[in-house]
This record gives structure tokens, C-alpha cells and sequence, in this order.
């Protein structure tokens, strides 16, 4: 109870001060412009915070609210209500395009493209004659409720805060849903969330729009509340200042986008009333003073004053209250599963697959066949082609030349996302997890194709029975692979052996028929190796297939029913453990040429040691 002592402590001050005639009235003003701000931010923080696109342009959608419903309610004699409609109808269709424009290109090139339509919009509302041009629109009839007019600033300030809290939880919920595991991969993680089926471009426009209607919400409320409207506030410098509100109260958190506006819009009014007196002057220094405290909270606050707060609050609460270990998810309905293909059928086959990198070829001509039930291994010195090998199969790279199929069907035609929607999983040479998400949420974004939920649903938090199915699935797969007891940790905070364990449960919650392991067992103890061995051994008993490239070669040599032995990108070798552990070629690629003086059954019948490196 005492954790969420603040919020409530919150609410009855929010709720309560207007109702207080004493109260001053700039005190509701200024908490009316912090509520405006507040949702603008909330879109920036999903949209920038979280998902690492930066737009110089939402100062422009809050335009687009205020105006249409200025427009329409003046003009065209309609309801604020029907206006906010059509004004949210018309955003939407706006930021779509402009996101599925904008949105494809990266780096610096994407704030710069937003920058160009944000200026366009601008320039627009300033130029549109039946806009009023930079005159704007004046006689903005109040919002009604229930025949209540909200025309005082302490009437219209229920409605906003009222849609500010409605927006906060919403967006809450989406970043604890399905949708928002995937939308939380975009900064850091796209390219292995399109491994496991989720197309994050798609995810990139959600958010855009999504952004684009709270701060259309916000423009909206703005209009009806100063009762006209003119281009000045839509401009690029407040699309600035709203990026700064952002990354100040902290970008990732949902309070942050309260505690960034509201430090801002204070710290603004504070300084342009006390500067002149302390200076003595009415120069206009406070830009100056306001940019250096911007840089020095910048400096010491880089994650945001929110996580500042929080932590002290967690610090004080948690020697106030005992900390209890969480339970895990309670027991859901199954997942449906894939049907697996009988055992010993042909799942996965390569037919001279070739990849070219300019004058270099990665992996040359290479073919091998994989069966139902089996496991191969992919082994190598280092820099032979293995793990582009991995990449051709599942889609990361395209195949120069060959052909890859499974299942009878032509993978060297695909993307990545579409391929794990057939039923291929892997995990990766490098590590790429989520840090800042607990290991349950990584592995359930393995098993993201196995439900459908939606954004709306998710944000209104109708998903409960689909989530809780996809967390049972999760710790399901965590438990199998021996991590039940991390399921709430943070997936950054556990070791390098660990975090591989939880990339193969996330590839095993997918429920792939094809497993392709990139060196799963490095970083693991050698008790911790036999669990991993057994795992796998059992998943080859239901009637998966695996795939795996890995350095230790007793583990692969135990393990495997089939060696495909690569170097510079060239199949050297292919069969049995014992007959590949025995072949020369084999032999001189591992071990650097054999000694001419050694007899021909003498180089037969030396194994391949196992701390050869592969």
C-alpha cells in the first residue's frame, strides 16, 4: 500500500485544488497548460522515449486538432464533440502517410524529415486564407457537458486532466501488452524481433499515429479553452520544447511526460519572473538561463528527473514494506502448437547456397539436407561461413545464388519475419536480448505470432486472457530451460551463460519446427552444458529439428547425429561425428597442417581435440 501512497496522494491534490476558492487562479491555468503538454509529451515518450524515432513535428498534429475543430465549429456550425471526431479522423489519415513516408528512413535523416513536413504544416495554417492565415480563428464556441459550460478555466480543467489520466493508463497498458514488447524492441532490437515474425515497421507507424492523436487531443482541448487559435503555438520551436519536456521528466516512463512538463512550463514561468529583478534589467536573458539548466539536468539526470524520484521513493518504500518474490504467471490455457513433421522427413535442405559480400564470398556453393528429429552440427574455424549460413536460412541475409527450402518451400525468396512464421526459431551469435525488460517479457516476445492482439485492445486492457497466456507460455519455456527462478529479473542483469539460455527459450517459445542454435552453449558451466544437452536431446525426441554451431566440441560431438564441416565458406566435410572427427581435412583446417614424418594410419586415427577451436 505504501508504494502507491504518492499516486493517491496525487489524485486527491488533482482533484481537490480547483475545487478550493482560495486556490489561485494561475495556479488552475498553469496546471491546465501542464495537463495540453503532458499528453503531447505521453506520444513522445512512446514514440521517442521508447521507441528511439526522434520527430521535430507534433507541435504540427496539435495544429491539426485546434484547428479543426476552430474550423468546423465556427464555420460550419458543428459540435465541438462531432469536431473532435473528424479532427482525430483527419490526423490519423495525416500522420499515416506521413509516417509511412518518414518512417523508412533512419538515422539523422529521419528528424530532418520531420523537421520538412512540420515546417510545411506551419506554413500552411499561416497561409490558408479560410484559416484566417496568421490572423487564425477567433469566437471558439466552449465545450458543453451536459448542458455545464467549460468555458472557465476551472471547468475545462477536469476534462483535461481527466484525459490526461485516461491517456497514461492507456498508454500503460500498451507498453505492458503484447504490442508493446514488440514496440519496445524498436529501439535496440528490430532486427531480431523481425526474426520472430513481427513486422516493426508496422509497429513504428502505430506509434506515430498514436502519438499524433493524443497531441491532436491536446490541440483540440487548447482550442476551446484560449476560445481562438493562430499558427504561433504550432511551430517547430515548441516541437523543441515538447522533445525537451520529454527527455527531462524521462523518456521511457509514462510520469516522466508529467514531471518533464511540468519542471519545463515551471521552470520557464519561474525564470522570466525572477530574472529581471535579480539582473535588473529587462533584456531577454531567459532563454540563456534556461538552456544552461536544461544542459546541467541534462548532465546529471540523463535517464530523467522521473527515475531520480522513483528511485528514492523505491529506496524509502522498500525499507518501509518487505520485499516478497513475485509468483509466477497462474496457469493459462495452452498455446495451440504446430504440427511436427514425421520423423525423419526432410525439413530443411540447401542447394549450392552462395553469398557474396562484393569480391568476397562468405559461403560458397554449400549444400546439406536436415531430417525431422535431428540434430546437425555446423562447425568450423572461425570465419568459415557459419553463422552467414544461419543468416541465409533465416532471411537476415539474401542468398546471392542456390536454393534454400523448407518444408518444400523456398526460404531464399523471403523475409526474415516471414520465415519464423513457418516455423523457424533461432537464437543468435551475439546476445540480443531486451536489457531493461525482465526475462519473462523477452521470451514472450519469442511466441508473439501465437495471439493476435490488437493496439486498441491492449491499451483499454481487453487482452487479459491472451496475455496471460502468452507469460504462462514464457515461464513455461524458462522453467524448461532451468531459469524459473529468474522470471522477473531483468534480462541485462543476469549473466552472459544465462542470457543465452533465455535467447533459446524465447526461440523455443515460437514453437518452431526448425531450432537454429548459434553457439548456445559459450559462457556455460559444464553442469549448466549437460542441462542444455539434455534439453535439446528431449526437444530431438518430440520432433524438432535443430541446427547449431558451437565452439565446444565435446558438446558437439556428444550431441549431434550429423557434422557438416565448413572453412572459408566452403563445405570441407560432411557426416557421422566419429568418421568427421577422423578426417584428415578436418584435421589440417583445426589444427594447421599435419606433420608429412606422421604415418597415413596415424593421421586416421587422431580425433579432432575437443578444445579445437570452431
Amino acid at each position: 500500500m505504501i508504494r502507491r501512497l504518492p499516486l493517491v496522494v496525487f489524485l486527491i491534490l488533482l482533484i481537490g485544488l480547483p475545487a478550493f476558492a482560495a486556490t489561485p487562479e494561475f495556479w488552475i491555468t498553469q496546471l491546465n497548460y501542464i495537463g495540453l503538454a503532458t499528453l503531447v509529451v505521453l506520444g513522445l515518450v512512446l514514440l521517442t522515449g521508447v521507441g528511439g524515432l526522434t520527430s521535430f513535428g507534433q507541435a504540427a498534429f496539435v495544429g491539426i486538432g485546434a484547428y479543426a475543430t476552430a474550423y468546423l465549429t465556427t464555420a460550419m456550425g458543428w459540435s465541438p464533440w462531432a469536431a473532435l471526431v473528424l479532427g482525430l479522423v483527419f490526423t490519423a489519415i495525416v500522420s499515416y502517410i506521413l509516417g509511412a513516408i518518414t518512417l523508412r528512413l533512419s538515422g539523422h535523416y529521419l528528424p530532418l524529415g520531420t523537421i520538412a513536413w512540420g515546417l510545411s504544416l506551419y506554413y500552411l495554417f499561416g497561409n490558408l486564407q479560410f484559416l484566417g492565415q496568421y490572423d487564425g480563428i477567433a469566437g471558439i464556441e466552449p465545450i458543453h457537458i451536459f448542458g455545464i459550460s467549460l468555458s472557465h478555466g476551472r471547468h475545462i480543467y477536469y476534462l483535461i486532466w481527466f484525459a490526461v489520466l485516461v491517456s497514461m493508463w492507456a498508454t500503460s497498458n500498451l507498453l505492458n501488452s503484447r504490442p508493446g514488447r514488440a514496440i519496445r524492441a524498436l529501439k535496440g532490437g528490430s532486427g531480431m524481433a523481425e526474426s520472430f515474425g513481427i513486422n516493426m515497421l508496422s509497429y513504428k507507424i502505430i506509434i506515430f499515429v498514436y502519438s499524433a492523436l493524443l497531441a491532436c487531443v491536446s490541440g483540440w482541448l487548447y482550442a476551446h479553452m484560449q476560445r481562438a487559435v493562430s499558427p504561433s503555438p504550432f511551430g517547430l520551436d515548441y516541437s523543441i520544447e515538447y522533445l525537451f519536456m520529454a527527455v527531462v521528466g524521462g523518456g521511457s516512463s509514462v510520469w516522466g511526460a508529467f514531471v518533464g512538463s511540468g519542471l519545463i512550463l515551471f521552470l520557464k514561468d519561474q525564470i522570466q519572473n525572477v530574472l529581471p529583478q535579480i539582473l535588473h534589467t529587462t533584456a531577454n536573458f531567459e532563454l540563456v538561463v534556461f538552456g544552461v539548466l536544461m544542459v546541467l539536468v541534462l548532465q546529471y539526470a540523463r535517464d530523467g528527473v522521473w527515475h531520480i524520484i522513483a528511485g528514492w521513493w523505491y529506496a524509502i518504500s522498500r525499507q518501509k514494506t518487505t520485499q516478497r518474490k513475485l509468483a509466477p504467471p497462474p496457469e493459462a490455457t495452452a498455446l495451440p502448437q504446430r504440427q511436427r513433421p514425421e520423423k525423419g522427413s526432410l525439413v530443411l535442405q540447401l542447394e549450392a547456397a552462395r553469398k557474396e559480400f562484393g569480391g568476397l564470398v562468405a559461403v560458397n556453393d554449400i549444400s546439406f539436407s536436415l531430417h525431422a528429429g535431428e540434430i546437425m552440427g555446423l562447425i568450423g574455424p572461425n570465419g568459415a561461413g557459419k553463422s552467414t549460413t544461419f543468416n541465409l536460412i533465416t532471411g537476415v541475409l539474401p542468398s546471392t545464388s542456390g536454393k534454400i527450402s523448407f518444408q518444400g518451400k523456398r526460404l531464399d525468396k523471403l523475409r526474415s519475419r516471414e520465415i519464423a512464421k513457418l516455423g523457424v526459431g533461432r537464437t543468435f551469435q551475439h546476445v540480443q536480448l531486451l536489457p531493461t525488460m525482465t526475462v519473462i517479457e523477452n521470451v514472450a516476445l519469442g511466441a508473439h505470432l501465437r495471439r493476435s492482439v490488437g493496439v486498441v485492445s491492449a491499451a483499454l486492457h481487453l487482452e487479459r486472457k491472451d496475455e496471460s497466456e502468452l507469460l504462462y507460455e514464457a515461464a513455461k519455456q524458462l522453467q524448461r530451460v532451468g531459469l524459473g527462478d529468474y522470471l522477473y529479473e531483468q534480462a541485462g542483469n543476469l549473466a552472459l551463460g544465462q542470457q543465452r539460455v533465455i535467447e533459446i527459450a524465447r526461440a523455443l517459445a515460437a514453437d518452431p519446427v526448425l531450432l537454429l542454435l548459434d553457439e548456445p552453449a559459450a559462457g556455460l558451466r559444464y553442469k549448466e552444458k549437460q542441462e542444455l544437452a539434455q534439453v535439446l536431446s528431449r526437444l530431438r525426441e518430440e520432433g524438432m529439428s535443430i541446427l547449431l554451431v558451437e565452439h565446444d566440441m565435446d558438446f558437439v560431438m556428444n550431441l549431434t547425429d550429423h557434422l557438416v564441416v565448413m572453412d572459408f565458406g566452403t563445405k570441407l566435410a560432411e557426416g557421422l561425428p566419429e568418421e568427421v572427427q577422423r578426417n584428415p581435412k578436418v584435421m589440417e583446417a583445426y589444427l594447421g597442417g599435419i606433420d608429412e614424418s606422421e604415418s597415413d594410419d596415424e593421421q586416421a586415427s587422431a580425433p579432432v581435440t575437443a578444445g579445437g577451436a570452431v
